[in-house]
C-alpha cells in the first residue's frame, strides 16, 4: 500500500464516516489539532528520563486516547456503540494522576512561566495545544457541530494535567520554577 493516494490533491479528504469534505472542514481542523497535540506528547516522551514509570504510562495512555478522540472527531463510531469512546473512568484516571503528581509539589502562590527542562517545556507546549483544541471544539459546537460531552470534559482536564505534569517534571529533575513577576508592581 502506498502512503500517498492523491485523493487529497484537489483540497478534499474523507472523514472516518466516509463523507468527503474540504480540508478546511471543522472536523478536519479538530482532528488535525488533536494529532498535533499527540505529536507534542511524543516529543515529551523522548525527553522523559524520570524514574516514575506511572508517569510514562499515563502519558502513553493519553496518546492512545487522543488517537481515539481524533478518530471520533473525524466521525468514526465503532459498530454497536453510541456516544463517545471516552468513559467517565478515563476522566477520573486523569484527575487521580493530577492529584498524585500534585502531592510532591509545593502549593502554587504565583503564576509559573513555561519552561525548565526539555520534558517540562514539551509538556507546556502540549498544555497550550490542548487548550487550543478545547477552544476549537467549543467553536465547532457553537457553529452547530456535535462533540460528545466526555471529550469536552477530558480536554479541559488534559490541560490541567499537562500543567501539573510540567511542574512535576521540573521538580523531579531539580529544576526550579520561574515565577512570573509583574513589571507594573514594585
Amino acid at each position: 500500500m502506498k502512503i500517498y493516494t492523491k485523493a487529497g490533491d484537489a483540497g478534499q479528504t474523507y472523514l472516518a464516516s466516509g463523507i468527503r469534505v474540504p480540508k478546511t472542514d471543522g472536523r478536519v481542523e479538530l482532528y488535525g489539532t488533536c494529532d498535533e497535540l499527540n505529536s507534542f506528547i511524543g516529543m515529551a516522551l523522548t525527553h522523559c528520563k524520570l524514574k516514575d514509570q506511572k508517569f510514562t504510562e499515563v502519558l502513553t495512555g493519553i496518546q492512545h486516547l487522543l488517537f481515539e478522540i481524533g478518530s471520533e472527531l473525524a466521525g468514526y463510531i465503532p459498530k454497536g456503540e453510541t456516544g463517545s469512546i471516552l468513559k467517565e473512568e478515563d476522566i477520573h484516571l486523569l484527575e487521580q494522576e493530577i492529584d498524585r503528581l500534585t502531592e510532591s509539589l509545593t502549593p502554587l502562590k504565583y503564576f509559573v512561566l513555561p519552561g525548565g527542562t526539555e520534558l517540562a517545556s514539551s509538556l507546556h507546549i502540549a498544555r497550550t495545544v490542548s487548550r487550543r483544541l478545547e477552544r476549537d471544539v467549543m467553536r465547532y459546537i457553537e457553529s452547530g457541530g456535535n462533540v460528545s460531552g466526555s471529550v469536552r470534559i477530558y480536554l479541559n482536564r488534559l490541560s490541567d494535567y499537562f500543567f501539573t505534569a510540567a511542574r512535576y517534571a521540573n521538580h523531579s529533575e531539580g529544576m526550579p520554577e520561574t515565577s512570573w513577576k509583574s513589571r507594573t508592581k514594585p
